[in-house]
């Protein structure tokens, strides 16, 4: 048994496929759309820049002339797991882009980013399972 009994039971439990059987209880157990390795995954715009306030400093990059939220080891900055709830929880969550905040749950949109990398949440709590 690991450090923190919820990684052996959750982690050991999570499916190896991208394709998530049933829909996962609420966006905090799933994050799918906070993954991407593009560098220019996350549109910021001068309102959503404005919004994010003293955050922006720490979770925006500028390529060129244009905001992008900043992605670290594959995923949002701003998106962090905490292993006592066993939960993502995006830290700007209140102010975070227009772009977050037009993904529906449960969308057509939703659907397919749970598809095309339901399984790089898994991969991120395998990781930081493993790491305590």
């Amino acid at each position: 048994m690991g450090l923190i009994p919820e990684c052996d039971s959750e982690a050991n439990a999570l499916p190896n496929s991208s394709v998530f059987p049933v829909e996962p209880a609420d966006c905090q157990h799933c994050a799918a759309c906070c993954f991407s390795e593009l560098a220019r995954y996350v549109r910021v715009t001068g309102n959503d820049y404005a919004r994010l306030g003293a955050d922006a400093v720490a979770y925006v990059h500028f390529i060129d002339n244009r905001a992008f939220m900043l992605m670290t080891d594959g995923h949002c900055a701003a998106l962090e797991f905490e292993l006592e709830s066993m939960r993502f929880v995006c830290q700007v969550y209140e102010h975070r882009p227009e772009v977050c905040r037009e993904l529906e749950r449960g969308s057509t949109a939703c659907k397919g980013e749970r598809h095309a990398k339901g399984d790089r949440s898994l991969v991120l709590l395998r990781r930081k399972c493993s790491s305590t």
